[in-house]
């Protein structure tokens, strides 16, 4: 069987690309990896996607996305995608148990942000521990917060935070920051920013429901201390989902999928990138929903388009 439009990843821009094909009567067919919904399924609350005024749990607005393409006649399928083959069309999309042609890909599988590897970390995310200041520093109005890492990134989001928290900590394992001349000079000329340079986290430390420090070690005599703190932020980058890519569609030198400027076509006819994964600047719900209803209308066209395609052959 070859199905007119296959759909990888489930974030805001896979599911916005389904529910746009669903109702073009595309019957588009959705792989989704072991971790449904992407990264809002690790966030709490969410108060910056419009049409919420008074917020929305992640994992809820992901779920309600998921019924709305369902109920236009979106399927799902769950599979860890390995491969793809573009050498021909249609393509065929390898997975855990599940080999599938489409006539078409939209790839949606996002970035994930590159955590520390310390203890108390990852069951602490949603709970004081955030990978994205725009999104949670709203929720540390008042409060004391850390941010780890050295680079540009880190830089911004602290400057950021301050606009929030009553104080912002920069803990950093060097003493040198990685960070450009202008985005170090920003940060230091910045009252409300402390600096703990050249000490490296060991442990989140929480009461169970929040967090309540972090533990680090100063390089240089291997002391500990615990700086007390209602957040941490961890802005150390992201990695895009594109491993299983293998070359096969242009990126660029971090690994981001490269699309024509204004649409979401990439190097591959047929082939459709949206959402963090073609995105590493914004990386937001709201503009990774927006360039999966880019993806879905491009896809829609190039298959209404295309003369070459065997409908015969397709659902």
């Amino acid at each position: 069987m070859i199905h007119k439009a296959v759909i990888l990843g489930t974030g805001p821009a896979g599911l916005t690309a389904a529910i746009y094909l669903a109702r073009a009567n595309m019957d588009p067919i959705v792989i989704e990896g072991p971790e449904p919904g992407g990264q809002l399924t690790l966030t709490t609350e969410v108060e910056n996607f419009p049409g919420f005024p008074d917020g929305i749990m992640g994992p809820e607005l992901m779920d309600n996305m998921r019924k709305q393409a369902e109920r236009f006649g979106a399927t799902f399928k769950r599979g860890w995608i390995t491969d793809i083959d573009t050498s021909d069309r249609p393509f065929l999309i390898k997975a855990d148990g599940l080999d599938i042609k489409s006539q078409s890909v939209i790839i949606s599988t996002g970035a994930s942000a590159k955590l520390l590897g310390i203890a108390g970390e990852k069951e602490n995310i949603g709970k004081g521990v955030s990978t994205c200041a725009t999104c949670d520093g709203f929720f540390f109005r008042g409060k004391k917060v850390v941010i780890i890492g050295g680079g540009d990134s880190a830089m911004e989001e602290a400057n950021f935070l301050t606009k929030f928290a009553s104080e912002v900590q920069v803990v950093h394992r060097r003493n040198d920051l990685r960070a450009s001349k202008i985005m170090q000079d920003r940060a230091r000329d910045n009252e409300k920013i402390t600096w703990g340079l050249n000490k490296t986290p060991i442990e989140v430390l929480s009461g169970g429901k929040k967090v309540t420090g972090l533990k680090v070690k100063e390089n240089d005599s291997d002391k500990e201390e615990v700086i007390e703190t209602d957040g941490i932020f961890v802005a150390i980058g992201h990695r895009p989902n594109t491993s299983f890519l293998h070359g096969k569609v242009q990126t660029n030198e971090t690994g981001y999928i490269d699309v024509k400027p204004g649409t979401t076509k990439t190097s591959v006819q047929g082939i459709f990138a949206c959402g963090d994964v073609q995105d590493q600047h914004y990386r937001q719900a709201i503009t990774a929903a927006g360039t999966g209803c880019m993806a879905a209308m491009d896809c829609e066209r190039y298959l209404e388009g295309d003369a070459s395609i065997d409908w015969s052959q397709t659902l």
